[in-house]
């Protein structure tokens, strides 16, 4: 079946940004004699950045705030965005070949504007036909409206839609907003069911392919 709209998660679905985070967040606990492990960054892929802050801060044994930590995060990230930011395998070509069969395609994130920002200055502004952030919703993911928001913005039926995402965060946001989900889990595990697939990769996926999960 055709979806009305297809929506691709930004950080591990779309860009390669969840070594970034890892990166950004073991040098901001270093600093505090703290080594990130990838337990700590299991637990935190696909955010919100509020669960991010206060593992940060519990980690530190909450000597700075949830808040200070979210804010240096973001900060840290948004300058290893100007100039380490790549595409997951496949992510472009995809949604390059869905915008040409002319099914809208939409970003959305549980990531703030500031980072949504310098990644739309990689990606190519226009290149989405919506883009939704932390900063459109009151409740970001897992909660679903991002995803409701998108598919409003695009005038679309969400439940006719289909979602990429790769955390476990990120797929409860999907699935709760009752589009189909395409799960390309990283870090994360995931379960599938009748409306959501699980796949190891978008390269070499055609938009056929894609569409005979939906």
């Amino acid at each position: 079946m055709i979806p009305s709209a297809v929506f691709f998660d930004m950080d591990g679905t779309f860009i390669n940004s969840e070594p970034i985070w890892h990166a950004a967040q073991t040098e901001i606990m270093a600093e505090f004699g703290y080594e990130w492990s990838m337990k700590d960054a299991t637990f935190t892929v696909g955010g919100p950045l509020s669960k991010v802050g206060a593992h940060m801060s519990a980690c530190n044994d909450w000597l700075n705030t949830s808040e200070y930590f979210i804010e240096r995060l973001v900060d840290l990230v948004a300058l290893k965005f100007a100039t380490s930011l790549e595409f997951m395998p496949g992510a472009r070509e995809l949604a390059t070949s869905v915008k040409e069969s002319g099914i809208p395609i939409g970003l959305v994130t549980a990531s703030p504007k500031q980072l949504v920002d310098s990644a739309i200055s990689f990606i190519g502004d226009g290149f989405f036909d919506v883009v939704v952030c932390s900063d459109d919703v009151i409740n970001t993911k897992p909660a679903p409206d991002c995803y409701l928001t998108a598919a409003s913005l695009l005038n679309v039926d969400i439940q006719n839609s289909l979602i990429l995402e790769d955390s476990a965060t990120g797929v409860k946001s999907a699935q709760a907003s009752g589009a189909k989900v395409v799960a390309i889990p990283h870090l994360s595990e995931i379960e599938g069911n009748e409306r959501t697939s699980i796949i190891t990769t978008l390269k070499d996926l055609s938009v056929e392919e894609l569409f005979q999960l939906h």
